[in-house]
């Protein structure tokens, strides 16, 4: 073990003996916060509430025999916050560890470092957590699922056990390496987050060509010439153009007033009833 992993290890070790707050407080307050941090979203402070509510029994601790202080405290989390639900476990872990140490002499520490991270924090956590691991594992265990594989859907609920777990360590990881570690990833944020934009426009792209199955039967007829739609004209000119066509649509829908996702899946349930019925649209052949 290097001298910095001993040092890190030792910091951790004392803050777990000197610390007003035990393990317990830490998961207490972040399961009260992966179940309920955006149960209370308001247009005000947004996660500012469910952020008060997940550490209350901590900050309780905390200020034990000040109540001044607590109300305080209370009042400095009920700011506006905002940022993937995930993420909030570090910036939550650090602020609190720092609250721990200085008490009411912390708390303008502690808001600059919610208002400054939680953008950041967000960027990355919408990119990984909302885009990038539902597309690409919720996609892989779905299509096991539709090919009789029920070993897709025991995945999916494994992995969901297995960030779980992930999010309650970050709790930790924020909790013990404090404003150190934020401060550190600070000017890799911004590099991390369009590399991981990138990938996930490219299995996005992938999957749009291989899950969206569009086909139309048409077929156009000049004599004795019988020229098939999809396969002489649209294949030639681009493979899985129709998905891709119906993809942008989509994409230029949910940019517009007005249009819901649940309209726009309305539609294109009705499009799909209609090309149907109609004969512009069926089932590709085997």
């Amino acid at each position: 073990m290097s001298k910095n992993e001993k040092k890190e290890t030792s910091v951790a070790e004392e803050a777990k003996q000197n610390g007003v707050l035990n393990k317990h407080d830490l998961r207490k307050a972040a399961v009260r916060y992966n179940f309920m941090g955006v149960n209370t979203f308001n247009y005000e402070t947004q996660q500012g509430p469910g952020l008060v509510w997940s550490l209350e029994p901590a900050l309780r601790k905390i200020y034990k025999n000040d109540d001044e202080g607590f109300k305080k405290s209370l009042d400095n989390q009920f700011k506006y916050f905002n940022t993937t639900t995930a993420m909030a476990n570090i910036i939550m872990g650090a602020g609190l560890a720092m609250e721990e140490k200085d008490k009411t002499k912390s708390l303008d520490a502690v808001q600059s470092l919610k208002t400054s991270l939680m953008g950041p924090f967000a960027g990355i956590g919408d990119t990984i957590i909302w885009v990038l691991y539902p597309t690409i594992m919720g996609s892989i265990a779905a299509y096991m699922e539709l090919q009789g594989n029920m070993t897709g859907g025991l995945i999916w609920m494994a992995l969901n056990a297995a960030f779980l777990w992930i999010k309650y360590k970050m709790f930790d990881l924020g909790y013990f390496s404090g404003v150190k570690l934020v401060s550190a990833l600070g000017d890799r944020m911004s590099v991390f987050t369009n590399a991981a934009s990138v990938m996930g426009l490219a299995v996005v792209g992938a999957l749009v060509a291989t899950v969206v199955k569009i086909y139309t039967p048409l077929t156009f007829k000049t004599g004795k010439v019988t020229l098939a739609l999809q396969s002489g004209v649209i294949d030639k000119i681009m493979p899985a153009l129709l998905p891709a066509l119906a993809a942008w649509g989509i994409y230029v829908l949910l940019g517009k007033k007005g249009w819901t996702t649940n309209r726009i899946i309305l539609l294109v349930i009705v499009i799909s009833l209609l090309g149907a019925f109609t004969g512009i649209l069926g089932v590709q052949p085997a």
